[in-house]
């Protein structure tokens, strides 16, 4: 089984390396292919106003100056066009990509993308918990294996992909997997920290503090605040289904 890997951190990042941990325990025939700087919050975003490098960091190992999904297409159009992966695997983010966070994330888009062009996708993310960074990645590293494994040879639904969320504990103290549908933030009460730099300029920083929800039942909110990993099917068709007659009575 061929796998690509990938993810919006970085070639470099802890998470990647717990990935190709995870991998190895998979298959022998690993093919890496992620930007070479951290791209996080990238989204499906490609890059069209500047060129993108492909460079060569050893053997089946590549990094990209650009984007997680730009990383995905050329792994897929170029260094591998002519023997396309099985898998394709994205993280293990250093954070959550829970809720309406997946339309931000770089980690989801990469698997999005490889799920567009017919390839079994999956995203993997380590929520943290800032009290034991000594041990953020727990979770993931002795979970990983244990959730993929049952994905392998399933068949999934046409242009889909699953994400994949570690809660932050440590891994004896992890309950179990459930498969649960995507939750929903209050990003009304989201901040926005404005300061000045050393030459009294202004900027502004956002994200700096906690989103606040209530996790819905069934939610991978709910999942994560329990103690499970959530495993969640999703797609990228966003049509709502139930406005497209309110929406055409207008316009007859």
């Amino acid at each position: 089984m061929r796998i690509l890997l990938t993810n919006d951190d970085g070639i470099n990042a802890p998470g990647f390396a717990v990935l190709e941990e995870i991998a190895r325990t998979l298959s022998d025939d690993i093919w890496v292919c992620a930007p070479s700087e951290e791209q996080s919050g990238a989204g499906h975003s490609l890059t069209l106003n500047e060129p993108v490098r492909l460079r060569k960091h050893g053997e089946r190992r590549y990094a990209v100056t650009g984007t997680p999904t730009d990383s995905v297409m050329l792994a897929l159009r170029t260094v591998l066009k002519d023997a396309k992966p099985d898998l394709i695997l994205s993280g293990v983010n250093r954070g959550a990509n829970l809720g309406d966070d997946i339309t931000y994330s770089g980690t989801v888009s990469a698997a999005m993308e490889g799920a567009l062009a017919g390839i079994r996708s999956i995203a993997l993310s380590q929520v943290l918990n800032r009290e034991a960074e000594h041990e953020a990645f727990s979770a993931a590293r002795e979970w990983g294996a244990k959730v993929l494994r049952p994905l392998l040879d399933l068949d999934f639904a046409e242009r889909t992909l699953v994400n994949v969320n570690f809660p932050p504990k440590a891994a004896d103290a992890v309950k179990g997997i459930r498969v649960v549908r995507q939750g929903f933030h209050d990003y009304s009460r989201g901040s926005v920290v404005e300061g000045r730099d050393p030459r009294g300029l202004k900027y502004y920083w956002f994200g700096l503090h906690a989103i606040e929800h209530t996790p819905d039942h069934g939610t991978d909110l709910e999942a994560i605040a329990d103690g499970y990993i959530s495993v969640t099917p999703l797609r990228p068709e966003l049509t709502h289904e139930s406005s497209l007659g309110t929406l055409s009575e207008r316009f007859a």
